[in-house]
């Protein structure tokens, strides 16, 4: 608190997420106070879902048909790198949306990356079990 006001302002990014804001004193020698706030759990408990590109399921003939017919040399002549790739960018995501159908991955699935398929992750498996097995004989 400075002078009688009290700056109660919690920044975070979800409505309802901090809540009890109390002021805890003064910060050392500092005119400046700490303040004591708790997370809510009903806010933290949303599950995230994440949407992913799914390529086994992309039309990528269609898509290089798509970028095919876009002219690039009338498109980006006289342009600078900046603006070119802007407009590169622009076509190309407008393609991939055409082209590349999206899937929502939650829970277990959403923490690992999207090219982690199943034989890589039992690769991974595999030696971690024998860096752990190496490890108990040393």
């Amino acid at each position: 608190m400075r002078r009688g006001a009290m700056l109660d302002l919690v920044l975070s990014n979800k409505e309802g997420l901090v809540g009890n804001v109390k002021i805890r004193g003064s910060l050392g020698c500092s005119d400046h106070e700490m303040m004591e706030f708790k997370t809510l759990k009903a806010a933290r408990r949303a599950h995230s879902k994440l949407t992913t590109l799914n390529f086994r399921r992309a039309d990528f003939g269609l898509f290089r048909d798509l970028l095919g017919r876009v002219p690039w040399d009338k498109a980006l002549e006289g342009r600078g790198a900046q603006e070119s790739w802007l407009i590169f960018k622009d076509h190309l995501l407008k393609a991939q949306e055409q082209c590349i159908p999206t899937k929502r991955n939650s829970g277990k699935n959403a923490r690992k990356p999207a090219w982690m398929n199943k034989e890589l992750l039992d690769k991974v498996r595999h030696e971690k079990e024998a860096y752990k097995g190496g490890s108990k004989h040393r």
